[in-house]
């Protein structure tokens, strides 16, 4: 999307102009890159505490079937000992400084980071500089973890979204890397050894694709030394397809059917981000759905169409999945599905100019409020190095926003939902369900 005046005028609620004075006093990222390619990125808000963390391009997506599972397999051992430190030291040392470590794997990154006061800044990076660079991965910790892994895959199968939304990529992404579970296969968890971990880390744990950020306090230093590395793209395809698993005994069927969205460096995020906020979520827990703005929310508080739901909008670097997410009892499946997409076809179509201007409202605040604390400041400032080569000032992304009118929201979702091929995975009592030909069918109507 253009630019546009980012002046608060007469027109803006109140609110709205608080929260434009808020994007214009955030301090400045400030970026720096080493010799060897890393980049440090940083922003000063003047803390007494700060998040610190090294976000690195390197998740499951660069794994192939023979070694999917590595890269979250590795996170696991970050904190088991470095040829400085023992296990016990570092946890010493750590707690000792009040701090807290963390990690975590995705698709498409793995994060190591560390919550510390301010004044501790360069001890902290030098820990993490510690744990990527030296660990041990001694074989007695990887066969502890190993156990511990097995455990978490038990866990994580019995979150059904979670299982739902693996379903999904599985489908959406099939024969690609994409498609893939970040935990991987039983028995790539039970085979893993120590050369798998050690490949991963000397192909993939490489300056160019390693961010250090900070949020709280400038960060100037690092002392990461690996080299120069390439990064080599992933293909990706998306055929339509579906995944069901029937299970009559289950209470209730969870369903996520998404269209093949864009990656967060396409100019169409900004307007898909809108249209994914115009069709919101909700949970009977929530109550006033009748009064929310949301008409698929309305809808289905109404109707008793379904227990929640929640619209999604999940990007990648070059690719992503829009689309829906429901819970509900078997006999209001076909229903919630059909108003589902009937509320699709209507951002192709006939959404408004006071819709749209109400649901880029609720984006902003909605973007204003994941920026609060040190954490997620430090989360967007990796994970947009990453992913755009920079940091997006927040009056930049006001501007993108501001930009998005009611055609600019039917010209993207025209491109990536009307008379568009959906995947579709579904678990639980899903005998009514329509079958994919409908599903497939209700994703176009006649134009006006």
């Amino acid at each position: 999307p253009g630019g546009c005046s980012l002046t608060a005028g007469p027109q803006r609620p109140l609110a709205t102009q608080a929260a434009h004075q808020v994007v214009l006093n955030v301090p400045e990222t400030k970026v720096t890159t080493l010799e060897n390619g890393l980049r440090v990125a940083s922003e000063d808000a003047g803390l007494t505490t700060c998040t610190v963390g090294l976000w690195i391009d390197a998740g499951s997506r660069y794994e192939n079937e023979r070694n999917n599972g590595t890269a979250h397999f590795l996170e696991h051992m970050a904190f088991k000992g470095t040829r400085k430190r023992s296990q016990l030291d570092l946890e010493l040392e750590i707690e000792n400084m009040g701090a807290h470590l963390n990690a975590y794997t995705s698709r498409e990154q793995t994060v190591y980071y560390a919550k510390a006061f301010s004044k501790d800044l360069p001890r902290a990076v030098e820990i993490l500089a510690d744990i990527i660079q030296n660990s041990t991965l001694g074989e007695a910790e990887i066969e502890r973890e190993r156990g511990v892994i097995l455990r978490e895959m038990q866990e994580v199968e019995t979150n059904l979204q979670e299982v739902v939304f693996d379903y999904l990529h599985a489908t959406a992404y099939q024969s690609t890397a994409l498609g893939r579970t970040i935990l991987g296969p039983t028995e790539n968890i039970k085979t893993i050894n120590r050369g798998d971990l050690v490949e991963y880390i000397t192909t993939h744990y490489k300056g160019p694709r390693i961010v250090l950020a900070a949020a709280g306090v400038e960060c100037q230093t690092c002392v990461l030394t690996d080299p120069r590395c390439t990064i080599q793209p992933v293909d990706v395809l998306f055929p339509s397809f579906q995944i069901r698993v029937r299970d009559d005994k289950m209470p209730l069927a969870h369903i996520a059917v998404a269209v093949e969205a864009v990656g967060w460096p396409h100019p169409d995020t900004v307007p898909l981000m809108v249209a994914n906020t115009l069709i919101g979520n909700w949970d009977r827990s929530f109550g006033g759905g009748v009064n929310l703005s949301s008409k698929l929310a309305q809808v289905a508080c109404r109707g008793n169409l379904c227990h929640s739901f929640q619209s999604f909008n999940t990007c990648y670097t070059d690719t992503g999945l829009w689309g829906l997410y429901v819970v509900c009892e078997p006999g209001t499946v076909d229903e919630m599905m059909r108003f589902a997409q009937m509320e699709w076809m209507a951002l192709c179509t006939s959404v408004t100019e006071s819709e749209v201007a109400r649901a880029k409202n609720l984006l902003r605040t909605n973007m204003l409020l994941h920026l609060d604390g040190s954490t997620p400041v430090c989360e967007d400032i990796g994970r947009q190095m990453l992913c755009y080569g920079r940091r997006i000032p927040l009056h930049e992304l006001e501007a993108r926003i501001d930009a998005v009118d009611a055609a600019t929201v039917k010209d993207a979702c025209t491109r990536y939902i009307y008379d568009k091929a959906p995947a579709v995975a579904a678990v639980g009592p899903i005998e009514r369900l329509p079958d994919y030909d409908r599903i497939r069918g209700g994703m176009f109507w006649m134009r006006t």
